[in-house]
C-alpha cells in the first residue's frame, strides 16, 4: 500500500518561475544558469534534454534532498536557458562557463586541471598509448588537453585491443581497463597482426586527431568482422560513432607567432 502524503513536497521553483515555465523550456540540448535575486549565477547545469532535466527541480522533497540542494532551490529567482546544438556542444559551453563564472552551488568543474597529452607509438608488434603532462621525446602526441585526456585514450586503448584482439573482445581486455584503469601507459600487444598493420597504425590515429576518424574507423571494422555478440557489436558500434564525434570537432592546429599554442598534434624529439 502506497503511503499517502500529509503535505504536498514543497515546490519553490514552480511557485516563483510557473508550471508554464517547465512546460514550454526546450526539450534539446543545452545548458542552465541558476541565478539569485541580485542576478548572481550560481549554479550551471548541462543537460541532453533541458525539459526533462529542469523537471527534476520541479519538487523539493528535504527528505530526499541534500541540504545544498534544498538551500539552492530556495535561493533561485530565475532560470536561464542556452540551447545548443547537440549534448557535445553544451558540455564545452558549461565548461566555459564553469571556469569563467565559478559559481558558488558547482563543486566540480570551476577550475581548469592540468594540461594533458595523449601520446601514441608503435612497433612491429605492439602499440602504447599514454597520458602525460610532458611528452617524451619518440612519441607522437595530441594537445593539450584538459581532463577529456584520460577518456580519449580509453576510447582508443578499447577500440584498438578489438581490433588487435578480435578472438578476445571487451571481456578479454586486462583487469580494469573497462573501467579507466589503464595506468601511466597502455601497452596493447599485436604479435599476430601482419607487421605492415601495425607500422600503420599510429598514422591512423594521427588521422583522428587530423579530424579523420575513417582510416582507424575502417581498419576496426574490417578485423572485427566476425564478431557476432550481440554486446560485443553494440559497444563496438558506441565507441565507433564517439571516436566520429571527436573527430568531427578538430580541426588542424595553425598557431600564430606570438599567440599561445592551440592544441594540435605532433611527435617529440629530443632537440
Amino acid at each position: 500500500m502506497s503511503q499517502l502524503l500529509l503535505f504536498p513536497d514543497p515546490r519553490p521553483l514552480v511557485e516563483r518561475l510557473g508550471a508554464a515555465f517547465f512546460r514550454q523550456a526546450p526539450e534539446g540540448a543545452g545548458v542552465y544558469l541558476m541565478r539569485d535575486a541580485t542576478d548572481r549565477v550560481l549554479y550551471v547545469g548541462k543537460a541532453k534534454s533541458i525539459r526533462r532535466r529542469l523537471a527534476a527541480y520541479r519538487v523539493a522533497n528535504p527528505d530526499r534532498l541534500p541540504h545544498r540542494h534544498l538551500r539552492l532551490l530556495q535561493n533561485v529567482a530565475r532560470i536561464e536557458l542556452h540551447e545548443c546544438p547537440d549534448e557535445s556542444a553544451a558540455l564545452g559551453k558549461e565548461t566555459e562557463l564553469l571556469r569563467e563564472l565559478q559559481p558558488p552551488f558547482n563543486r566540480a568543474g570551476t577550475w581548469p586541471g592540468p594540461r594533458r597529452f595523449v601520446a601514441w607509438r608503435g612497433t612491429a608488434d605492439h602499440l602504447e598509448l599514454a597520458v602525460s603532462t610532458v611528452v617524451e621525446p619518440g612519441w607522437a602526441f595530441y594537445g593539450p588537453m584538459g581532463a577529456g585526456a584520460l577518456h580519449v585514450r580509453a576510447l582508443l586503448a578499447r577500440l584498438c585491443w578489438r581490433a588487435l584482439h578480435p578472438d578476445r573482445g571487451l571481456a578479454g581486455m586486462p583487469e580494469g581497463w573497462s573501467s579507466g584503469r589503464l595506468g601511466d601507459v597502455t601497452a596493447i600487444p599485436g604479435q599476430h597482426v601482419p607487421a605492415p598493420q601495425m607500422q600503420e597504425l599510429p598514422t591512423r590515429l594521427a588521422a583522428v586527431f587530423d579530424g579523420d576518424a575513417e582510416p582507424l574507423a575502417a581498419w576496426v571494422l574490417t578485423r572485427t568482422a566476425a564478431q557476432t555478440h550481440p554486446f560485443e557489436i553494440a559497444n563496438l558500434g558506441a565507441d565507433l560513432e564517439a571516436l566520429r564525434e571527436f573527430a568531427q570537432r578538430l580541426s588542424p592546429p595553425a598557431p600564430e607567432a606570438g599567440h599561445a599554442v592551440e592544441p594540435g598534434w605532433g611527435i617529440a624529439n629530443s632537440q
